[in-house]
């Protein structure tokens, strides 16, 4: 019997494909810890399949741990955790869970942007901390979103997706990445194509949809903060190394920019003390996903892709190019 190692806890409903496939299944549950490398390498050791979540780092230790191993089935859009080119080296597919979190990541950035824009959260603290005296016409003013400039760079399905949606709320859309959108696309979002730095320059709200690449690491930095209006907005509800966290508190600091919004961070979990202390930033623990039909629809697809592999067949969505 193929032997399947899940290295933390996952919807019910992979568990329940696993089982009817007739896999053996060995689940790390340690009440929302991670899970150690010690403890992955031993566990891993003698299994066939391995479904991982995003967090869990796999390298090399990991993988020559483990000489059975034909799958590694990331529990997450992202795969930058996992060493995708030495697995490539021992014929190991590594498959990831995309499209699904679209809808769910697209929304979390809407809801940052207008939070931020309207003092939301910020409007939430003071309630519950000193609450106000009553309407006034000066009182804790924000901004509206129609007619600003909205600047997207990466303008794959997620950012899209945000496109659509803010379009809908009046916004133009400027948008930046390789390949140019079809025209037809374009009008439907409202949308229009521009360089990396005329979008920085040109947005009111600037939002981030690209993978953590090398080239993408700390893409927006110092010089790019310089660049931006002192009244534009950042979200960042992709990667968080893609930008210069270092930078991007000095630039909230002295006002460079006018706030911004996390949903990742560059060194996570872990949040820089400063940006905690700032009142125009908005912090969230990486929910971009987190909605109950997101992670079923993730589990799903980590599930058919082992059971695909252990009939020999082959797994969906696999992103180190190994030829099955």
């Amino acid at each position: 019997m193929a032997k399947v190692l899940i290295a933390g806890r996952i919807p019910e409903q992979a568990l329940s494909i696993l089982k009817d496939a007739g896999l053996d299944i060995d689940v790390f549950d340690d009440s929302g810890a991670l899970i150690t490398k010690d403890e992955l390498i031993k566990r891993v050791a003698d299994k066939d399949f391995l479904i991982t979540p995003l967090s869990t780092q796999v390298d090399k230790d990991v993988i020559n741990s483990a000489p059975n191993l034909k799958l590694i089935a990331n529990y997450g859009a992202g795969f930058n955790n996992i060493d995708t080119d030495y697995a490539k080296s021992k014929d190991i597919p590594v498959t990831n869970t995309p499209k699904v979190s679209t809808t769910s990541t697209a929304e979390v950035t809407c809801g940052l942007m207008i939070s931020l824009a309207h003092r939301i959260v910020e409007g939430d603290k003071l309630m519950r901390e000193e609450g106000f005296s009553g309407w006034a016409p000066l009182f804790f003013l924000g901004h509206q979103l129609a007619g600003k400039t909205l600047g997207i760079i990466g303008m794959g399905q997620i950012g899209q997706a945000v496109a659509k949606r803010m379009h809908a709320f009046d916004m133009n859309i400027l948008y930046s990445q390789r390949k140019q959108l079809d025209p037809t696309v374009e009008a439907q979002l409202g949308a229009k194509f521009a360089s990396v730095d005329e979008v920085i320059e040109n947005a009111d709200v600037l939002t981030l949809h690209v993978p953590a690449t090398p080239a993408t690491h700390h893409m927006i930095g110092a010089e790019q903060f310089r660049a931006m209006k002192d009244s534009a907005m950042l979200i960042n509800a992709s990667r968080g190394p893609v930008i210069d966290e270092g930078a991007l508190y000095e630039a909230l600091l002295n006002h460079d920019i006018a706030g911004a919004a996390l949903d990742v961070y560059e060194h996570e979990p872990k949040v820089d003390d400063g940006f905690k202390s700032l009142k125009n930033v908005i912090l969230t623990p990486h929910i971009g996903n987190a909605t109950v039909e997101a992670r079923d629809a993730m589990a799903e697809i980590v599930a058919k892709n082992t059971v695909a592999m252990n009939k020999g067949e082959k797994p969906d969505y696999i992103v180190n190019a190994v030829t099955l």
